[in-house]
């Protein structure tokens, strides 16, 4: 099995195994559920309290995991998370990041609320690119994951605002909640510019395989919808 199969593999094992805890999916596993799946560099889930931190933690540590977030340099979130990693080949790690209470950004400061991230998803299949069996649990709805990836903006945020394009239903909502953690205007014109330059269909692919034009198109068009306040 290659490495990134043996990660998403275990991710979803680790997934299952913690699945009766009360939990979100955030993140890149949060977009494969509604595009073409991708491999995901790690998991990131968000819980209510420390208290239901607690509980997974102690069970991630029952499986393998180790906490390493006192350990690492540029993590991606502030205050209550906890990152843990376990190794599933020879220098090869899997990670999983738990928030706790609320998702507050390190580089833009935006903060979004467990409570806004659980009234904003529901339960559905969880998607893989190379596991076959699906895991129906809780996760953040397309709308409010594509205000969380445009708020954040960072080069994968990017291609999976593109890729949940035809997933977003509330374009006023979005930019609404969008432009309550940011200038909405100036962070739609950088997406706009990204997606409009001649090297991104490339870099698209080189995550999500290959993409038709037709298709590439479509996914385009109704981003730069948003753009369009009559909506």
């Amino acid at each position: 099995m290659e490495l990134l199969q043996l990660r998403e593999h275990e991710i979803f094992q680790t997934l299952k195994s913690i699945k009766e805890s009360r939990f979100v999916v955030i993140g890149g596993y949060a977009v494969s559920s509604y595009t073409l799946p991708r491999f995901s560099v790690d998991c990131d889930i968000i819980v209510g309290d420390e208290k239901e931190l607690n509980n997974v933690s102690k069970k991630l540590l029952s499986i393998g995991y180790e906490n390493k977030k006192s350990k690492e340099q540029n993590l991606p979130y502030h205050k209550k998370f906890e990152r843990f990693k376990k190794e599933i080949a020879q220098g090869f790690k899997v990670s999983v990041d738990v928030l706790a209470k609320e998702v507050l950004d390190r580089q833009t400061n935006a903060k979004f609320s467990a409570e806004w991230v659980f009234k904003n998803s529901r339960k559905k299949n969880l998607k893989g690119r190379t596991v076959s069996e699906g895991l129906y649990l809780r996760i953040i709805n397309p709308d409010a994951l594509f205000v969380m990836k445009l708020v954040s903006y960072r080069p994968s945020d990017i291609r999976d605002c593109f890729m949940l394009a035809t997933s977003i239903n509330d374009k006023k909502w979005i930019r609404h909640e969008a432009s309550e953690r940011c200038d909405f205007d100036e962070r739609f014109s950088k997406l706009k510019d990204a997606i409009c330059s001649k090297q991104f269909k490339d870099n698209l692919q080189g995550i999500f395989g290959f993409i038709e034009q037709k298709i590439f198109d479509k996914h385009k068009k109704l981003v730069l919808r948003l753009e369009d306040k009559s909506d």
